[in-house]
């Protein structure tokens, strides 16, 4: 076996016997500068790609919001500065790609959903929690690009995949405010099921209506009624 693999074969088992070699370090420092630029350029193209995708999920959510599911390919890849090529390399398709902005969206709302929930929790009142929620839903479900992207052009341009993920998504919220309102009492334990399911479906349908701006529809005259619904629920 020639020096060079003798060295390096021994150095990668713990082993250094370049002295006794007499071959000095140079195989090793070889090895070294080899393995850290490959890492480098490692880094250099994930870095790469993952800017290419944040462009692409940009460039299509502004676009999916000002012109909906018809947006053209062509004007994304446009937008984000890269080929169509590149864009294929991370969607399927412009489904796939719609649903990524979707659910992306829909994560973002949840969160702010969420974090306005447990900011109103307020000991004196249960439904104090449930009801800072949804206020922040219904002023999520009033945003141009909820609106056009999950509210309005969702459903037609996903399918069936829509209504699982959203069902799913919805679901999981409204039950752990529903769970909540059941360990203060507020809720008996027999409802907390079909109690969701009423809360879903009418927290969806406001925000529907709110997107097709039915008039005498407003956040403030939704949000009235379901702090109503929701109080007279036991």
């Amino acid at each position: 076996m020639p020096p060079s693999l003798v060295s390096s074969w021994w150095y990668l088992i713990g082993n250094e016997p370049f002295s006794s070699l007499h071959i000095g370090n140079f195989t090793y420092h070889w090895y070294v500068r080899s393995t850290t630029e490959k890492l480098n350029m490692s880094n250099r193209r994930s870095k790469k790609a993952s800017e290419t995708r944040s462009a692409i999920l940009s460039a299509a959510r502004q676009r999916f919001t000002d012109e909906g599911f018809e947006a053209s390919l062509s004007s994304i890849v446009e937008d984000a500065g890269i080929t169509k090529g590149a864009l294929f390399h991370h969607f399927e398709n412009k489904q796939a790609l719609y649903y990524e902005v979707w659910r992306t969206l829909q994560q973002e709302m949840n969160q702010d959903t969420q974090a306005a929930a447990a900011e109103g929790r307020s000991s004196g009142d249960p439904y104090s929690a449930m009801l800072a929620g949804a206020r922040r839903y219904l002023e999520w479900a009033a945003r141009p690009d909820y609106q056009r992207i999950v509210l309005i052009d969702g459903r037609a341009a996903l399918g069936r995949d829509w209504y699982e993920a959203d069902f799913d998504l919805s679901q999981k919220s409204v039950r752990v405010g529903v769970q909540y309102l059941v360990q203060q009492g507020a809720i008996a334990t027999e409802n907390a099921a079909s109690s969701a399911v009423i809360l879903q479906g009418a927290l969806n349908g406001a925000g529907v209506a709110l997107s097709r701006q039915v008039p005498g529809v407003t956040v403030e005259s939704i949000y009235n009624t379901i702090e109503h619904l929701l109080r007279k629920m036991s």
